[in-house]
């Protein structure tokens, strides 16, 4: 795979830390932090996506309230 190269500088116990969990689970320290950043993308675009379900969700509601308000049966 031939990707574009990301740097980020990180504290040294941040650095330590990661290095020793990659190594823990049998990773290489760039797949461990690629690994962790795609799952760190996909959790924030399900809250992404969740947040704008709701907001639609609340216009579809309030839309489907004033409708329902204003729809007589016209045996008034």
């Amino acid at each position: 795979m031939q990707g574009t190269t990301l740097s980020f500088r990180a504290g040294e116990e941040l650095a330590d830390q990661t290095r020793a969990l990659a190594k823990a689970s049998g990773k290489k320290t760039s797949d461990y932090i690629r690994d962790a950043v795609r799952e760190k993308n996909e959790r924030e675009m399900a809250s992404r996506i969740a947040m704008l379900s709701r907001k639609l969700s609340a216009k579809h509601l309030a839309a489907s309230e004033d409708m329902d308000g204003s729809a007589g049966d016209g045996l008034d």
